[in-house]
Formats: C-alpha cells, structure tokens, sequence
C-alpha cells in the first residue's frame, strides 16, 4: 500500500508575518522612488512667486532711518598707520595700524574721535561717507578724556557737523543710537537705551573718566570715537569702551558724555591740549587714605598750598610740621556741595568746571567745618 508524505498546513500567523513584511518593504520602496516619481509631474521651469504687498513702515522704523540718513554723512572712518623698521634692511616704512570712527565737528573740518584710535600712530586716513579719502592732521588730544581732534581739508563740498546735544539731562530709558565702523564695516548703525548714567572708569592718564554714559546699544571694535545720538539725532557722546571678556559687545557700552566734550574740544582746537580746572594744592592719594584711615574723616588732605595759588588766596592750609609732630590743615569735603572721598573724585570734580570758574569747597579742620570761595586757575 502506498503511504503519502506527510504535508504541513502553513500556519495563518506565518502567512500574516510575511504579508507584513512584504507591504514593509514595498513601501519602503515606494518611499525610495517618491522624489523620482514627483519630479515626473513637476514643471520643467521654476514658477514666480507673486510678491506680498508690505504696507508703510511703522513709525519708529520711519524716524531711525531718517534719523540715519540724516546724520550719516556726519561719520567718519578712521584707519591709522605706524611707522616700522625692516630688521635687514633697517628702510622705514608704514603699515595699518587700526581703524575707528570719528565724526565732524564743525565747518572748518575739525574731526573728533578717541584718543585710543590714534595712539601711536604715525599717520590717519579719514573717508567720508562719500568716498572720499583725506590725509588728517593731528590738532590736539586729552588721554585724560579719551578725546582727540583731527583736521583735514575738505575744500568746498564740506560734510554737515552733527548736531550738538545735552548730557547733563538724560534720563535712563531713553533711546540712543549709535554709528560706526564696527570691524571695519563702515556706517553700521545700531540702536538701544541709556542703561545707566554716571559710570566711571579709569582713565589712561590722570583722573578717572566721570559721568560716562552707560548703553545696551551694541558697541564693537571700531565703533571707538564715532557718535552715539539721540532720537533727535544730536550727539550726546562719543563711544568709547565696552565691557567684554570676549572683545565682542556684551551689551555693556560706555560714551564720553557731550557736556565733556563741549569742554574739551574747543580747548584742544584753540591751544592743542587740555588745561585741567586746579586749586593749586598738593594731594597723594596713597598717603590720602592713610591719613583718612588715622583720622576716620574721609575727604582730600591738602599737604601743600602753592604760594600765591587759587587756594592760598582762598585761605586754605596745608598740612604743617612742629617740634611736637605733623598737624594735618584742611580736609576737603566737597565741592559744590558734592562728597569729595579721594583725590581721584576731588580732581574729577573740579574737572567738570573751567578755569576761571568759582567754586564751594567744604574742608574740615581741626573738626570744625567751614566753607570757602574758590576761583579756578589753570593746572599742568
């Protein structure tokens, strides 16, 4: 009898598991030629698109580009040269040394930027927003102040000066605007808020720099001695430092207020320097807070009264020596009623003042305090 091979009836999960990994694949592969399959039905050309109609700027957008196009051909570019020696052939000759922005002062082509942009150099180059290009003179520079003016000859097409503002009445919050030549990328605007008033920073010679302007509005390299506007477009500062552990703006940027400026640089433009305010008094500022710390007062000590100065005819003493030891004379206080605390404040005050002015001092001495008159005279 003839016995038939046993034949196992596939099981239905099986049928089901590879019908499933069929429609996987084919699928898969559908997803594979899906670009090649739509590119069959796509046009041939590219098709315009039509253009969405914007609208007017907003107002704010109206005024910073006014705001900008007006006062853009007060700015300048700044590149500076330095004079080098090749070691083997021991010739002289230039190369870049930096760049900066600077503004116009005035009709006689007086510009003004920072001291730092043309420090060391042997020679400045100023463009104009024009294109034009011009060999500056140096007029004058305060490192105090950080504040130098050039001078070049712009014959009879002469830029507009930017407009002059006040410093003394800003208010935090208010909108500033600053243009410059960031990295060298010319007449860059940037915009923000007065964050701060009244910042100091050490200054590169000589007393602190008071009363600087602290704003968000994004300052660079190269934003160095260009103007930081207001919203009326008049210069209220000169940009002049960023706080940065990058180099990079940090949104922490300080200017040179105006008021200072407008006491600075007629100065430099008329005589090439800057004649500080003085008394005619000698002060340490290491033996000042010793002293300070000896006797609890916190004031300047005068240890020297220049003989026929401002303060000897004002009646202020200085410190005298007897048999019996040191006796300290008079404490300076304040000045107009303003704390006078080291001999860096007492010099900053006095340098919000010109010579010939008259000032408050209140000095303390022997406990007592009293006030006195002071003219202001000419200083080194």
């Amino acid at each position: 009898m003839d016995i038939e091979p046993y034949r196992r009836t596939p099981d239905p999960f099986y049928r089901r598991l590879v019908a499933v990994v069929i429609m996987v694949a084919a699928l898969m592969l559908l997803w594979t030629l899906l670009p090649a399959i739509e590119s069959l039905w796509a046009p041939s050309e590219g098709q315009l698109r039509a253009v969405t109609a914007r609208g007017d700027l907003a107002a704010d957008e109206k005024n910073t580009i006014e705001l900008f196009e007006k006062s853009r051909g007060s700015v300048v570019f700044i590149s500076t040269a330095a004079l080098v020696r090749d070691v083997w052939t021991r010739n002289v000759f230039a190369v870049p040394k930096g760049t900066g922005s600077g503004f116009i002062w005035d009709d006689a082509g007086h510009v003004v930027t920072n001291y730092h942009v043309i420090e060391n150099a042997s020679g400045a180059t100023v463009k104009l927003a024009d294109g034009r290009d011009y060999k500056a003179a140096l007029i004058g520079a305060s490192p105090a102040h950080d504040i130098a003016v050039l001078r070049i000859g712009v014959g009879f097409k002469r830029p507009l000066p930017v407009p002059i503002g006040t410093s003394h009445d800003l208010k935090v919050g208010q909108k500033v605007f600053a243009i410059g030549n960031p990295f060298g990328l010319d007449w860059t605007l940037t915009n923000g808020i007065v964050s701060a008033l009244d910042r100091s920073l050490a200054g590169n010679i000589g007393p602190a720099i008071e009363h600087l302007i602290q704003t968000d509005a994004a300052i660079n390299p190269g934003n160095s001695g260009g103007p930081l506007l207001d919203s009326a477009g008049r210069l209220i500062g000169i940009n002049t430092a960023i706080y940065s552990p990058s180099g990079a703006s940090a949104g922490i940027g300080f200017a040179v207020p105006v008021d200072t400026v407008m006491r600075v640089v007629p100065q430099l433009i008329k005589s090439g320097k800057y004649i500080r305010p003085a008394l005619g008094i000698e002060a340490d500022e290491q033996i000042n807070q010793r002293l300070n710390g000896i006797t609890g007062t916190k004031g300047v000590v005068v240890l020297r009264v220049h003989p026929g100065s401002a303060a000897e005819k004002a009646g202020l003493k200085g410190v005298t020596v007897t048999p019996q030891g040191m006796r300290l004379g008079d404490i300076i206080v304040a000045v107009n009623g303003k704390d006078v605390y080291s001999v860096q404040k007492l010099l900053a005050r006095l340098d919000d003042h010109k010579v010939g002015d008259v000032v408050q001092l209140t000095v303390m001495h022997q406990g007592e305090k009293r006030d006195l008159t002071v003219t202001l005279q000419p200083g080194n």
